[in-house]
């Protein structure tokens, strides 16, 4: 029995490719569906708007010195109706010249305007075409290149942060992650407002238009091959939700959801919230520090605040630290992360630094350019 594989038949092949077809057509309609709501980083600093007035007023510029081109060698141009060229003459024949309709009724007839229409205002005319042609095709193709932008970072995004809602407390958690150094391409934000949307888009992030309850507005943000998710809406029903869903979507991403209240603190857990934080909580325990001791409010802010000074950061051991006390290390050690418990510096426990702890210290802030 001869046991070498046999080459696929005709129509082995023709499934092959078919099947080939389908997928790739289903991924263009995937990033078709995709782009109409992503939005991405804008690649340059002007609007586009405002390119199209650039270029509407390039095309008038060419114009007006067609026009004054025209009336200044008037009498080298005859026209049927009257035989002479005014200003409004000198115009039309701009405009109908540049426009390649060339109705003939005014023509040039001496070899100065004959040969000012060969070296010049044919040149003009070009350049009112490409003028006129580039817009258009800019607008026409703005759609397919955005669907290429969206499939192409699509596919090489992964292990990212998803930032759900760009709020305030949003738009501080980006702000802290680029100050830890993660840069704008690894994060992604997610928010229903398309004003807000479009805000983060200027402001260089991957932004995602759509409820972030459902589960195919995070499929959107590739949530399901994130790193990290942090859960910022203005609702604390909104939060659990979107817990829920993420947690559905991506079992081993790092979910930290905000809430306002703390009894719904336990709720955000059980939803698949890692850690959960509760804003009102957290702002009263500050206003109450600072009115006990000014100063120990500010140097609480500078640590929560990265390179403003100070920065509060877990870290990984060192293996020039493994059985060393917390105290002789370089940066002020505060806690130690040891599985899943955190444990004082004081107690017992930390007293040597163990092969896998991690340790939260205080170090000085570094500038991240």
């Amino acid at each position: 029995m001869n046991d070498e594989k046999q080459p696929p038949s005709k129509t082995g092949r023709f499934s092959i490719l078919r099947s080939l077809w389908y997928r790739s057509r289903a991924e263009a309609l995937d990033d078709a569906e995709a782009g109409r709501s992503i939005t991405m980083p804008i690649e340059s600093g002007v609007p586009p708007l405002q390119q199209v007035l650039r270029r509407l007023a390039m095309a008038l510029l060419v114009l007006a010195v067609t026009t004054f081109l025209v009336w200044f060698d008037r009498d080298g141009y005859s026209d049927n109706s009257d035989g002479s060229v005014d200003f409004l003459d000198a115009a039309y024949y701009a405009t109908v010249t540049l426009s390649t309709t060339g109705y003939g009724d005014i023509t040039p007839v001496s070899d100065a305007a004959r040969l000012t229409n060969i070296l010049v205002i044919t040149p003009l005319r070009v350049l009112f075409l490409i003028i006129l042609v580039g817009t258009t095709l800019e607008v026409l193709t703005e759609r397919t290149r955005q669907q290429v932008r969206v499939h192409r970072w699509r596919s090489r995004m992964r292990e990212h942060v998803v930032v759900v809602g760009y709020g305030t407390k949003g738009r501080h958690a980006i702000e802290t992650l680029l100050g830890q150094g993660i840069p704008k391409d690894k994060i992604v934000v997610v928010d229903p407002q398309r004003k807000i949307v479009e805000a983060a888009g200027t402001d260089g992030l991957v932004s995602v238009l759509g409820d972030a309850t459902r589960s195919d507005t995070l499929r959107k943000a590739e949530l399901q091959s994130a790193a990290q998710v942090i859960v910022a809406p203005e609702r604390d029903d909104t939060a659990a939700l979107v817990t829920l869903t993420a947690r559905q979507l991506n079992k081993r991403a790092t979910i930290v959801a905000a809430v306002r209240e703390d009894e719904n603190v336990p709720l955000l857990r059980q939803s698949g919230a890692d850690t959960v934080v509760t804003s009102s909580s957290s702002a009263g325990r500050l206003l109450g520090v600072s009115m006990a001791s000014p100063h120990a409010a500010d140097a609480l802010e500078d640590l929560m605040t990265s390179g403003s000074g100070l920065d509060l950061a877990e870290r990984p051991v060192a293996k020039d630290e493994v059985g060393r006390s917390p105290r002789e290390c370089t940066d002020l050690i505060v806690a130690v992360v040891r599985g899943n418990a955190v444990i004082d510096y004081t107690e017992p426990q930390a007293a040597t630094l163990q092969a896998g702890d991690r340790v939260i210290s205080i170090r000085q802030s570094v500038s991240i350019s």
